[in-house]
C-alpha cells in the first residue's frame, strides 16, 4: 500500500555551524567508536552528541515557562499531529516586523477563520539565511509575533504556533508570545524550514520532539503532509 500523503521536510539540518539564540552554536558531535576500532565481526561507528535542548528546529513545551505547564514528555500525542495553517508575511516581514491581528485577519478573509485544534506556521521568509548563522541570529533582530495576535491565535483554538525564525519574540520585549501561548497550553516550534513548500491550509504536520522526561524544550523532526 502507497503512503497516502506527501512529505515535506520542516526541519533544518544540525552541525556545528547550526545558528542558535547565543553566539556559540553549542552543537558538537564527536566519535566514540569508529568502524576501524572494532574488534568484533560487526563494524559500527559510535557517535556522542553535545547541544543545547533548545537547538535548531525544535519546540518548547508550556512547561519553558510556566512551572505549572505541561513538560515535552506530557504533551498529548493528539496535539502533535494536526491540521497545518499556514501565514504567508515574507512579503513584507523584515528585521523588526511584528505579526499584527490585520495579518490574521486578512488571512482569514481570504481562507476562512483558523479551525481549533490547529498548528499555525508564521511564514516570514527568514529561513533563508539559516545558512549565514551571523545573519539568521542578526543580534536578535528579526521578523516577530505581536501579543496582540498571539491573544488573537489563543482565542482561535490551536494547538502550537511554529516560526521560521529562531522566536516569535525578540530579546526587547519580555517574551510576551511565550508567555501567552505557553501559559494557556499550547506549544512552539521554532527555526521551521521549507515552509514554503506548504499551502495555505490543507495539509498537516507531525510535531514530534524527543521524548524527555520533565524537558522544556527539545529538538525535533517537524515533517509536513500534503494529501
Amino acid at each position: 500500500m502507497k503512503f497516502p500523503y506527501h512529505l515535506i521536510e520542516l526541519t533544518h539540518t544540525l552541525d556545528e555551524t547550526s545558528p542558535s539564540w547565543e553566539e556559540n552554536c553549542g552543537f558538537s558531535s564527536s566519535l566514540i567508536l569508529d568502524y576501524a576500532d572494532c574488534t568484533s565481526e560487526a563494524s559500527f561507528r559510535v557517535q556522542h552528541l553535545t547541544m543545547p535542548a533548545g537547538m535548531g528546529t525544535h519546540m518548547d513545551a508550556p512547561s519553558h515557562c510556566c512551572p505549572d505547564g505541561l513538560s515535552i514528555d506530557q504533551i498529548p500525542l493528539d496535539k502533535l499531529a494536526a491540521p497545518c495553517v499556514v501565514i504567508d508575511v515574507s512579503q513584507k516581514a523584515h528585521e523588526l516586523y511584528s505579526v499584527t491581528p490585520q495579518d490574521i485577519a486578512d488571512f482569514e478573509k481570504k481562507h476562512g477563520l483558523i479551525q481549533p485544534n490547529s498548528f499555525v506556521i508564521i511564514k516570514t521568509g527568514w529561513s533563508r539565511f539559516w545558512d549565514n548563522p551571523f545573519q539568521y541570529r542578526n543580534n536578535h533582530n528579526f521578523p516577530s509575533v505581536s501579543a496582540e495576535t498571539a491573544t488573537l491565535l489563543v482565542s482561535r483554538g490551536i494547538v502550537g504556533l511554529g516560526i521560521d525564525t529562531l522566536s516569535p519574540d525578540r530579546l526587547d520585549d519580555g517574551y510576551p508570545v511565550h508567555r501567552i501561548l505557553l501559559n494557556s497550553g499550547r506549544y512552539i516550534v521554532e527555526n521551521i524550514a521549507n515552509s514554503e513548500q506548504l499551502p495555505p491550509t490543507g495539509s498537516f504536520v507531525m510535531a514530534f520532539p524527543l521524548k524527555i522526561k520533565q524537558a522544556t524544550e527539545a529538538p525535533m523532526r517537524l515533517i509536513g503532509l500534503l494529501p
